[in-house]
């Protein structure tokens, strides 16, 4: 069996950019009752997204941003 490896952040700019384009989020990690851990299926592109959000790169829809940060926020708040 191969083992996938992950890729966690607890950032939600990041984490909305990811869902963005397209990076598989596996699951929000809630065990730390004050932050959650957002947790994708790594892949080899993913640091230069990484470097390139933090480096204010990015040029993607405000509208996509907000509706993907919009459904991050409803599933940290939710039970599911």
């Amino acid at each position: 069996m191969i083992m996938s490896k992950n890729f966690s952040t607890y950032d939600l700019g990041l984490a909305t950019v990811l869902v963005t384009l397209n990076y598989k989020l596996i699951k929000l990690d809630k065990t730390n009752p004050k932050k959650v851990r957002f947790v994708f299926e790594e892949d080899k592109k993913i640091e230069q997204v990484m470097m390139d959000y933090w480096n204010d790169k990015m040029k993607l829809s405000a509208l996509a941003l907000f509706n993907n940060q919009k459904m991050l926020k409803n599933r940290i708040y939710t039970d599911a």
